[in-house]
Protein backbone atom coordinates (compact mmCIF):
# COMPACT_ATOMS: atom_id res chain seq x y z
CA UNK A 1 0.00 0.00 0.00
CA UNK A 2 1.37 3.50 -0.92
CA UNK A 3 2.44 5.05 2.70
CA UNK A 4 0.51 8.86 2.09
CA UNK A 5 -3.23 6.21 0.97
CA UNK A 6 -6.28 6.16 3.28
CA UNK A 7 -8.98 4.09 2.67
CA UNK A 8 -12.52 6.63 2.53
CA UNK A 9 -15.99 5.06 2.71
CA UNK A 10 -16.34 5.44 -1.11
CA UNK A 11 -13.51 2.81 -1.52
CA UNK A 12 -15.30 0.57 0.92
CA UNK A 13 -18.50 0.82 -0.85
CA UNK A 14 -17.60 -0.09 -4.25
CA UNK A 15 -15.45 -3.23 -2.79
CA UNK A 16 -18.31 -4.21 -0.63
CA UNK A 17 -20.40 -4.83 -3.54
CA UNK A 18 -18.18 -6.52 -5.88
CA UNK A 19 -17.24 -9.00 -2.70
CA UNK A 20 -21.60 -9.30 -2.20
CA UNK A 21 -22.62 -9.92 -5.61
CA UNK A 22 -19.57 -11.67 -7.27
CA UNK A 23 -19.47 -9.53 -10.10
CA UNK A 24 -18.80 -6.02 -11.83
CA UNK A 25 -22.19 -5.88 -13.33
CA UNK A 26 -24.21 -7.46 -10.18
CA UNK A 27 -22.00 -4.99 -7.69
CA UNK A 28 -23.08 -1.57 -10.07
CA UNK A 29 -26.58 -2.99 -10.14
CA UNK A 30 -26.47 -3.30 -5.80
CA UNK A 31 -25.06 0.59 -5.65
CA UNK A 32 -26.82 1.61 -8.83
CA UNK A 33 -23.41 2.96 -10.59
CA UNK A 34 -22.59 2.10 -13.75
CA UNK A 35 -20.62 -0.73 -14.69
CA UNK A 36 -17.98 0.73 -16.39
CA UNK A 37 -17.95 3.27 -13.54
CA UNK A 38 -17.26 0.65 -10.59
CA UNK A 39 -14.53 -1.57 -12.49
CA UNK A 40 -12.48 1.59 -12.79
CA UNK A 41 -12.74 2.47 -8.99
CA UNK A 42 -11.99 -1.30 -8.22
CA UNK A 43 -9.26 -0.91 -10.28
CA UNK A 44 -7.42 2.57 -9.01
CA UNK A 45 -7.88 0.55 -5.51
CA UNK A 46 -6.27 -2.13 -6.07
CA UNK A 47 -3.36 0.30 -7.66
CA UNK A 48 -3.73 2.42 -4.58
CA UNK A 49 -2.95 -0.18 -1.85
CA UNK A 50 -0.90 -2.09 -4.40
CA UNK A 51 -2.38 -5.45 -4.16
CA UNK A 52 -5.35 -7.37 -5.90
CA UNK A 53 -8.37 -7.61 -3.99
CA UNK A 54 -10.29 -10.23 -6.19
CA UNK A 55 -9.07 -12.71 -8.18
CA UNK A 56 -10.86 -13.32 -11.62
CA UNK A 57 -12.24 -16.26 -12.83
CA UNK A 58 -14.74 -17.33 -15.26
CA UNK A 59 -17.11 -17.87 -12.54
CA UNK A 60 -16.95 -14.27 -11.46
CA UNK A 61 -14.98 -12.54 -8.65
CA UNK A 62 -13.60 -14.04 -5.51
CA UNK A 63 -11.48 -12.34 -2.41
CA UNK A 64 -8.04 -12.34 -2.10
CA UNK A 65 -6.54 -13.24 1.02
CA UNK A 66 -6.05 -9.47 1.11
CA UNK A 67 -9.73 -8.55 0.39
CA UNK A 68 -10.99 -11.54 2.44
CA UNK A 69 -9.00 -9.81 5.80
CA UNK A 70 -10.48 -6.44 4.13
CA UNK A 71 -13.85 -7.61 4.36
CA UNK A 72 -15.01 -7.29 8.03
CA UNK A 73 -13.14 -3.64 8.07
CA UNK A 74 -15.19 -2.40 5.61
CA UNK A 75 -18.78 -4.18 7.39
CA UNK A 76 -18.08 -2.78 10.23
CA UNK A 77 -17.47 0.63 8.57
CA UNK A 78 -20.57 0.18 6.65
CA UNK A 79 -22.80 -0.42 9.93
CA UNK A 80 -21.35 2.46 11.23
CA UNK A 81 -22.63 4.78 8.46
CA UNK A 82 -25.90 3.17 8.74
CA UNK A 83 -26.05 3.72 12.29
CA UNK A 84 -25.20 7.50 11.93
CA UNK A 85 -27.66 8.16 8.94
CA UNK A 86 -30.20 6.77 11.19
CA UNK A 87 -29.49 9.19 13.52
CA UNK A 88 -29.51 12.09 11.40
CA UNK A 89 -32.80 11.25 9.45
CA UNK A 90 -34.71 10.04 12.65
CA UNK A 91 -33.84 13.40 14.51
CA UNK A 92 -34.87 15.18 11.28
CA UNK A 93 -38.03 14.06 11.62
CA UNK A 94 -38.76 14.05 14.78
CA UNK A 95 -36.14 16.71 16.63
CA UNK A 96 -35.16 15.65 20.23
CA UNK A 97 -32.33 16.56 22.64
CA UNK A 98 -32.29 19.29 25.33
CA UNK A 99 -32.24 23.26 25.33
CA UNK A 100 -30.75 25.01 27.87
CA UNK A 101 -32.69 29.05 27.89
CA UNK A 102 -31.95 31.16 30.11
CA UNK A 103 -34.43 33.99 31.03
CA UNK A 104 -35.02 36.81 33.77
CA UNK A 105 -37.15 35.97 36.82
CA UNK A 106 -39.91 38.49 35.93
CA UNK A 107 -40.69 36.41 32.85
CA UNK A 108 -41.74 33.63 34.90
CA UNK A 109 -44.66 35.36 35.98
CA UNK A 110 -46.12 36.49 31.81
CA UNK A 111 -47.96 34.44 29.26
CA UNK A 112 -44.20 33.21 28.02
CA UNK A 113 -45.07 30.52 30.43
CA UNK A 114 -47.99 29.36 28.54
CA UNK A 115 -45.98 29.17 25.20
CA UNK A 116 -43.14 26.97 26.65
CA UNK A 117 -45.97 24.32 27.63
CA UNK A 118 -47.10 24.47 24.46
CA UNK A 119 -43.85 24.33 22.52
CA UNK A 120 -43.27 21.08 25.04
CA UNK A 121 -46.47 19.50 24.08
CA UNK A 122 -45.66 19.62 20.45
CA UNK A 123 -42.44 18.56 20.74
CA UNK A 124 -42.39 15.35 23.02
CA UNK A 125 -38.59 14.53 22.58
CA UNK A 126 -37.27 17.59 23.51
CA UNK A 127 -36.42 18.82 26.73
CA UNK A 128 -36.00 22.24 28.60
CA UNK A 129 -33.63 23.13 30.96
CA UNK A 130 -34.79 26.37 32.09
CA UNK A 131 -32.58 28.59 33.90
CA UNK A 132 -34.10 31.43 35.87
CA UNK A 133 -31.51 34.40 36.18
CA UNK A 134 -31.09 38.10 36.52
CA UNK A 135 -27.34 37.47 35.72
CA UNK A 136 -26.73 37.89 31.99
CA UNK A 137 -25.78 34.81 30.64
CA UNK A 138 -23.08 34.48 27.77
CA UNK A 139 -23.75 32.88 24.68
CA UNK A 140 -20.88 32.82 23.50
CA UNK A 141 -19.48 30.33 25.83
CA UNK A 142 -22.20 28.13 25.47
CA UNK A 143 -23.68 28.89 28.96
CA UNK A 144 -26.97 28.69 27.47
CA UNK A 145 -28.28 27.62 23.78
CA UNK A 146 -31.12 30.62 24.23
CA UNK A 147 -31.62 33.46 26.21
CA UNK A 148 -34.45 35.48 26.86
CA UNK A 149 -33.00 39.68 27.63
CA UNK A 150 -34.94 42.66 28.36
CA UNK A 151 -32.98 45.16 26.91
CA UNK A 152 -32.83 49.01 24.84
CA UNK A 153 -29.88 47.33 23.02
CA UNK A 154 -28.30 44.04 22.21
CA UNK A 155 -24.54 44.66 21.72
CA UNK A 156 -22.82 40.76 22.08
CA UNK A 157 -21.85 38.63 19.46
CA UNK A 158 -24.68 36.74 19.05
CA UNK A 159 -27.44 36.33 16.81
CA UNK A 160 -30.40 38.38 17.85
CA UNK A 161 -34.26 38.98 17.05
CA UNK A 162 -35.80 41.38 18.80
CA UNK A 163 -39.31 40.17 19.70
CA UNK A 164 -41.61 42.85 21.40
CA UNK A 165 -40.90 46.13 22.81
CA UNK A 166 -42.70 46.62 26.17
CA UNK A 167 -45.02 49.42 28.19
CA UNK A 168 -44.74 49.80 31.65
CA UNK A 169 -47.20 52.00 34.24
CA UNK A 170 -47.30 52.46 37.76
CA UNK A 171 -49.64 50.02 39.15
CA UNK A 172 -50.88 49.23 42.90
CA UNK A 173 -53.60 48.23 44.95
CA UNK A 174 -57.25 49.31 44.43
CA UNK A 175 -57.46 50.46 48.04
CA UNK A 176 -54.13 52.77 47.28
CA UNK A 177 -55.93 54.02 44.05
CA UNK A 178 -58.83 55.70 45.70
CA UNK A 179 -56.17 58.06 47.84
CA UNK A 180 -54.32 59.10 44.54
CA UNK A 181 -55.49 62.12 43.05
CA UNK A 182 -54.89 64.29 39.51
CA UNK A 183 -52.08 65.96 41.27
CA UNK A 184 -48.71 64.57 40.22
CA UNK A 185 -48.44 62.32 43.04
CA UNK A 186 -47.95 64.47 45.81
CA UNK A 187 -48.68 62.75 48.77
CA UNK A 188 -47.21 59.02 47.29
CA UNK A 189 -44.89 57.09 47.49
CA UNK A 190 -42.97 54.20 45.45
CA UNK A 191 -41.08 50.62 45.87
CA UNK A 192 -37.73 51.85 44.30
CA UNK A 193 -35.25 49.13 42.68
CA UNK A 194 -31.68 49.49 43.41
CA UNK A 195 -31.42 53.14 43.96
CA UNK A 196 -29.08 54.36 46.11
CA UNK A 197 -29.83 54.72 49.90
CA UNK A 198 -30.85 58.49 51.18
CA UNK A 199 -32.46 59.12 47.72
CA UNK A 200 -35.95 60.08 48.07
CA UNK A 201 -36.45 60.48 43.88
CA UNK A 202 -35.25 59.39 40.80
CA UNK A 203 -35.18 59.99 37.36
CA UNK A 204 -37.94 57.61 36.59
CA UNK A 205 -40.31 59.14 39.18
CA UNK A 206 -39.27 62.83 37.76
CA UNK A 207 -39.92 61.75 34.46
CA UNK A 208 -43.24 60.04 35.15
CA UNK A 209 -46.82 60.70 35.35
CA UNK A 210 -45.98 61.07 39.54
CA UNK A 211 -43.14 63.17 39.40
CA UNK A 212 -44.44 64.92 43.31
CA UNK A 213 -44.51 60.87 44.78
CA UNK A 214 -41.88 59.88 47.04
CA UNK A 215 -39.17 56.75 46.69
CA UNK A 216 -39.45 55.46 50.14
CA UNK A 217 -39.28 51.94 49.82
CA UNK A 218 -36.52 49.32 48.12
CA UNK A 219 -35.75 46.20 47.08
CA UNK A 220 -33.40 43.97 45.22
CA UNK A 221 -35.31 42.14 42.73
CA UNK A 222 -38.68 42.48 40.76
CA UNK A 223 -40.75 39.67 41.81
CA UNK A 224 -40.24 40.90 45.58
CA UNK A 225 -41.69 44.49 43.86
CA UNK A 226 -44.55 42.96 42.27
CA UNK A 227 -45.10 41.18 45.48
CA UNK A 228 -44.78 44.40 47.98
CA UNK A 229 -46.75 46.67 45.47
CA UNK A 230 -49.71 43.87 45.78
CA UNK A 231 -49.55 44.00 49.04
CA UNK A 232 -50.23 47.47 49.23
CA UNK A 233 -46.85 49.07 50.30
CA UNK A 234 -46.98 51.91 47.50
CA UNK A 235 -46.73 52.07 43.60
CA UNK A 236 -44.25 50.46 41.58
CA UNK A 237 -43.44 50.90 38.31
CA UNK A 238 -43.98 47.30 36.60
CA UNK A 239 -43.89 46.25 32.81
CA UNK A 240 -47.51 46.03 32.11
CA UNK A 241 -47.59 42.24 30.56
CA UNK A 242 -46.66 41.92 34.11
CA UNK A 243 -48.95 44.50 35.84
CA UNK A 244 -51.78 43.86 34.17
CA UNK A 245 -52.05 39.83 34.79
CA UNK A 246 -51.99 40.30 38.48
CA UNK A 247 -55.11 39.76 40.41
CA UNK A 248 -54.26 42.40 43.01
CA UNK A 249 -52.66 45.07 40.96
CA UNK A 250 -54.54 47.82 38.57
CA UNK A 251 -52.60 50.51 36.49
CA UNK A 252 -52.54 53.54 38.82
CA UNK A 253 -55.20 55.97 38.15
CA UNK A 254 -53.97 59.64 36.11
CA UNK A 255 -51.36 58.37 34.03
CA UNK A 256 -50.31 57.08 30.91
CA UNK A 257 -48.34 54.00 30.09
CA UNK A 258 -44.59 54.92 29.22
CA UNK A 259 -41.96 53.31 26.65
CA UNK A 260 -40.14 50.63 28.35
CA UNK A 261 -37.19 48.00 26.99
CA UNK A 262 -37.97 45.08 24.44
CA UNK A 263 -37.84 41.23 24.66
CA UNK A 264 -34.88 40.12 22.83
CA UNK A 265 -34.56 36.39 21.49
CA UNK A 266 -30.71 35.52 21.24
CA UNK A 267 -28.61 32.41 20.33
CA UNK A 268 -25.23 31.38 19.18
CA UNK A 269 -24.50 31.96 15.95
CA UNK A 270 -22.93 28.52 15.87
CA UNK A 271 -26.57 27.19 16.61
CA UNK A 272 -28.99 28.89 14.45
CA UNK A 273 -28.92 25.69 12.37
CA UNK A 274 -29.41 23.34 15.04
CA UNK A 275 -32.56 21.81 14.74
CA UNK A 276 -34.42 21.91 17.99
CA UNK A 277 -33.13 25.48 18.39
CA UNK A 278 -34.37 26.78 15.20
CA UNK A 279 -37.64 25.14 16.06
CA UNK A 280 -37.79 26.24 19.67
CA UNK A 281 -36.80 29.99 18.66
CA UNK A 282 -39.32 30.24 15.83
CA UNK A 283 -42.16 29.10 17.63
CA UNK A 284 -41.58 30.93 20.82
CA UNK A 285 -40.84 34.48 18.45
CA UNK A 286 -44.08 33.77 16.57
CA UNK A 287 -45.88 33.36 19.65
CA UNK A 288 -44.90 36.22 21.56
CA UNK A 289 -45.07 38.53 18.63
CA UNK A 290 -48.70 37.80 17.79
CA UNK A 291 -49.51 39.21 20.86
CA UNK A 292 -47.94 42.20 20.88
CA UNK A 293 -50.50 44.63 21.86
CA UNK A 294 -50.27 42.69 25.65
CA UNK A 295 -46.72 43.91 25.86
CA UNK A 296 -47.06 47.37 24.06
CA UNK A 297 -50.59 48.51 25.15
CA UNK A 298 -52.92 51.22 23.38
CA UNK A 299 -52.43 54.38 24.50
CA UNK A 300 -48.78 54.29 25.88
CA UNK A 301 -47.02 58.10 25.44
CA UNK A 302 -45.17 57.49 22.32
CA UNK A 303 -47.43 55.64 20.86
CA UNK A 304 -48.56 57.06 17.39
Amino acid sequence: MQENYALNWDDLKYFLAVARSGTLRGGANLIRVNHTTLARRLEVLEERVGSRLFDRSKAGLVLTELGEALLPYAERVEDEMTAASRIIVGRDAEPQGTIYVTMPHGLAMTSIMDDLVLFADKYPEIELNLNFTNNVADLTRREADVGFRIADEVTQDVVGRKLVQMSQAAYCTREYAEKIKDNRGEGLSFIGWHEAEGETTAPWIESGCYPKALLKHRVSELVPLISLAAAGLGMAYIACNLGDRHPLLMRAPFQKPMPYRSIWLLLHRDLRNTARVRLFVDFIAQRITARRNEFWVAGTKSDA
